[in-house]
């Protein structure tokens, strides 16, 4: 099947050549190579007072076929999407917002889309986007080397855990910097997602437990549980317990889904702070704002709020286009 094409500007100019030629419709569409009905309906449309003008023709044409286009999505709503992007929200959690906030519908597939037109046009708003990385299973078995003293196993914690019914229940864990150089402490909260981050310059077990107990006590009362990974730099879990009257777990070894909340905060952190990250250059005020970009994103399993409204109450300081 033949697929259906505008007249072009220089078609135009040869049909009013044949025209003042003295060439009927049927001969000069087969010259064009058009069909007949196409000359037809040229002239009907784009003839003026002064007869058919190729020049005068293709301006009614352009200007009649822009009228027709009315984009689903305007020029605004594109800006707050892009806004939102450079707040590194996901093109889910973007449309999300948008079909509740402002009951605008834009799939997340048209933003990813949107993000690919403005790559190729030199934009940077892919720049913005999560990476998704491949993940390699980790063969091995248990380790008996230098078992953490008192350890209680994640076996004994309570069932309410698990139901995230509750604000206060952490799961812990660290993240280490290029060359093993400094760490940054994240905390998470299961219910709220809330997330905690603080950077060490050694990942010691002192440093580690000053860094938690530091997060964790101007909201001592909404700390019930902690659980960890079996990690040396977790040694001094009693005096963590202690400090913040809570209980302190074990997650099994080689179980990294058992603190799965965790594990994938870790990966929305490295966003911002990657593998080839110097950690030593990282400011207190850079990770203040990914602490801010991370509770003040919405979220699908929160109900498109935010980490911030659901712990706090707060709603997210975002910056939108009206």
């Amino acid at each position: 099947m033949r697929r259906y094409t505008q007249l072009t500007q220089e078609q135009r100019y040869q049909i009013l050549a044949l025209k003042k030629a003295g060439l009927n419709q049927t001969e000069t569409a087969l010259i064009v190579g058009v069909h007949k009905s196409t000359i037809c309906r040229e002239f009907k449309r784009n003839t003026g007072l002064r007869g058919y003008r190729s020049k005068q023709a293709h301006r009614l044409s352009v200007v009649r076929c822009q009228g027709k286009f009315q984009p689903r999505i305007s020029i605004e709503n594109w800006s707050v999407v892009s806004c939102l992007l450079r707040e590194e929200w996901s093109p889910e959690q973007i449309s999300l917002w948008l079909a509740a906030e402002r009951s605008l519908k834009i799939s997340h597939e048209w933003i990813y889309q949107y993000v690919l037109q403005d790559k190729a046009r030199g934009g940077t708003l892919y720049r913005h986007l999560r990476c998704q990385k491949q993940r390699r299973k980790r063969y091995g078995s248990y380790s008996r080397r230098g078992q953490l003293i008192n350890r209680v196993s994640i076996d004994e914690r309570p069932a309410i855990v698990d139901t995230r019914s509750r604000l206060g229940d952490w799961e812990l864990d660290t993240i280490i910097g290029k060359a093993h150089k400094q760490a940054i402490v994240s905390l998470t909260e299961r219910k709220s997602r809330l997330t905690l981050i603080h950077k060490v310059d050694w990942k010691t077990a002192d440093n580690v437990a000053d860094a938690i107990i530091r997060l964790l006590k101007p909201i001592a009362c909404q700390v019930h549980t902690m659980t960890s990974d079996n990690g040396k730099e977790f040694a001094r879990h009693e005096t963590i317990a202690k400090a913040l009257k809570a209980k302190f777990y074990f997650a099994h070894p080689y179980a990294s889904w058992q603190r799965g909340l965790n594990e994938n905060t870790n990966g929305l952190i490295r966003q911002y702070f990657p593998k080839n990250c110097d950690f030593t250059k990282i400011t207190e005020k850079q990770i203040n704002h990914v602490m801010d970009k991370l509770n003040n994103r919405p979220r699908k399993c929160l109900g498109i709020k935010t980490p911030n409204q659901v712990f706090f109450g707060t709603n997210p300081p975002v910056a939108l286009a009206t």
